[in-house]
Order: structure tokens, then C-alpha cells, then sequence
């Protein structure tokens, strides 16, 4: 197939475009550097002004470009995130409203920050209220600019995204205390974190691509999420440190700011939509997620 991805250069834009590559997929990458890449026999970069009658028949389209969620989130950080989003976004659905034979499927990234922060509800794909927050805000905006390729008459997908884990994204800056012997909790330890590893956000992607029945929000989480103080003793054990120095939350929100939420506070979400299409897992719990990511470095 031939597919289209923003954010391919990317933390999961490179894990998925290796993936398409492997499977013998022609990937192109919608960038706004095109000329800094070169192109291969199956990879062509295009700049987000390309012409989109000169390309050949898309049949899918992979949304993942978005500024990144760290750093401190000042009035300018924040508008870059939302903005950034947005027009992404709305740049692919025109470049996809451009095109004669529309793409089969449509998948536009999102996040779990949709639905707010919680210790005490489990949140599911049938979880239709949004969060009061400002990520649960994006999140709604992103959501509806990717909404008008339903309106094309294009199977659309929201892949919302948990906390990620591989060898880059959140994990290193949450084990480095752990390595540097000061690991701990934060705040109380009682924030749920509904992670996943890169390799099963990858493959939900391919499994959304290739199940005509998959539409609408689809959460991207491994189905055992851990409260945080379960998940750095966990990473402590796995790297074998001590597990002993909690970070105490109003500290946290004075180093990180408003960025100290997504540390702070958490959800439980379940990936109930593709637990009912039977997606098998790689890796389901979160010592065997961790160890396989931090013992091959």
C-alpha cells in the first residue's frame, strides 16, 4: 500500500515507518523539511504545500505530528501545542479533500488526555465526556479538525495515545532518578499511568489500518495500567536500584509548572475497542514491557 504519515520522524513515526518498510509498504512523509531527507526506493518526503493530484492513490493516511508535551508549559508552549496540532491536522484534510480517489482509512493520533484526570474512574473508548484541563481541550480540538474526513466519507480513527514507553518519549526522563539512586513516588503515588510500549502502539496502528470494522476513539494502552508508585518500584527493580526517596508534589509543580500534571495526576484507561477485536498484546504487563526496552540498550 501506499501510505501517507506526518510525524514520521518521530519518536513513533520512525518505529511505524520501519514497520511499513518491513512489510514492503511505499511510505511517504509529509514534512516541512523535505529537502533535508533523501528519499529511497520506498520512502519520498513531500513538503505540506505538495500537490496532491501528482501523487499516486494513497490508501491510508497516519496523522502523528504534534509539538512535543515536554517542557514548561508557558502561554507561548501551550499555544504551540494546541496550534501545531490543529494545523496539522487540518493541513492533511485538505490535502486529502484535494484528492480524486479519497484514502481508505484515516488515522489521526490523539491522547488519553482527553478524558481528564482521575484516581477513581476507569475511563473507556465509551467514556464520551471530556476532561475540564487544558490537554483534555486539545485533545477535543484535535479530535473534531480530524472529524472532517468522516465528512469525506473516510473510516476515521483517533489512536489516543498513553504514556508511551521505548527508548525515547517519557521513559528516560522517568528513569533517570531511578539510575541516579533517588527513585521514588511522586505525590502520593496513588495517579494511575496507563502506559504502552512502542511496540504495541505500532502494531494497534497496523491493526486500525488493516480492520475496516475499527472507527472512532480507540485507546492506545496496555490493558494493566499501575499506579505510580507501582511503576517506579517496578523500574527501580528492573534496573536494580533502591526504591526509596518520594518526590513530594508541590516540589514537582514548582520545577515543572503546569507540565507537573502529566506526572501528578493520572488515569486509568482500559483499551476496551480493541480488547473486543481480540488485538494480541506483546506486551501486556509492564516488567516484561520495561525489561525488554531497558535490558536491549
Amino acid at each position: 500500500m501506499n501510505i501517507l504519515i506526518t510525524g514520521g520522524t518521530g519518536f513513533v513515526g520512525r518505529h511505524l515507518t520501519k514497520r511499513l518498510l518491513d512489510e514492503d509498504h511505499h511510505v511517504y512523509i509529509l514534512t516541512r523539511s523535505p529537502d533535508l531527507y533523501q528519499n529511497t526506493d520506498k520512502t519520498t518526503y513531500i513538503s505540506y504545500q505538495h500537490n496532491a493530484k501528482t501523487l499516486p492513490v494513497l490508501h491510508a493516511v497516519v496523522n502523528l505530528a504534534g509539538e512535543s508535551l515536554f517542557g514548561y508549559w508557558t502561554r507561548k508552549k501551550k499555544k504551540a501545542i494546541l496550534t501545531s496540532r490543529i494545523e496539522t491536522t487540518q493541513a492533511v484534510i485538505d490535502l486529502m479533500n484535494q484528492m480524486d480517489r479519497k484514502p481508505s482509512v484515516f488515522i489521526s493520533g490523539s491522547a488519553i488526555g482527553f478524558y481528564g484526570t482521575s484516581e477513581d474512574f476507569i475511563f473507556t473508548e465509551g467514556t464520551t465526556k471530556p476532561g475540564e484541563d487544558f490537554l483534555a481541550s486539545v485533545v477535543m480540538e484535535w479530535e473534531k479538525t480530524a472529524s472532517q474526513a468522516e465528512e469525506m466519507g473516510i473510516r476515521t480513527v483517533y489512536t489516543r495515545f498513553g504514556v508511551i514507553l521505548g527508548e525515547a518519549g517519557a521513559l528516560p526522563l522517568m528513569d533517570l532518578p531511578v539510575k541516579w539512586f533517588v527513585g521514588g513516588r511522586i505525590g502520593s503515588g496513588e495517579q494511575w499511568i496507563s502506559w504502552v510500549h512502542i511496540t504495541d502502539v505500532v502494531e494497534l496502528i497496523l491493526f486500525c489500518l488493516s480492520n475496516e470494522h475499527i472507527d472512532g476513539p480507540v485507546n492506545v494502552t496496555a490493558p494493566n495500567p499501575m499506579r505510580n508508585k507501582e511503576f517506579t518500584r517496578t523500574l527501580a527493580n528492573v534496573l536494580g536500584r533502591p526504591y526509596w526517596l518520594p518526590a513530594p508534589s508541590p516540589l514537582v509543580r514548582v520545577g515543572l509548572g503546569q507540565m507537573s500534571q502529566l506526572i501528578t495526576k493520572g488515569q486509568y484507561v482500559l483499551p476496551r475497542k480493541v480488547e473486543t477485536f481480540r488485538y494480541p498484546f506483546r506486551y501486556p504487563n509492564l516488567e516484561g514491557a520495561l525489561k525488554q526496552i531497558l535490558q536491549s540498550e
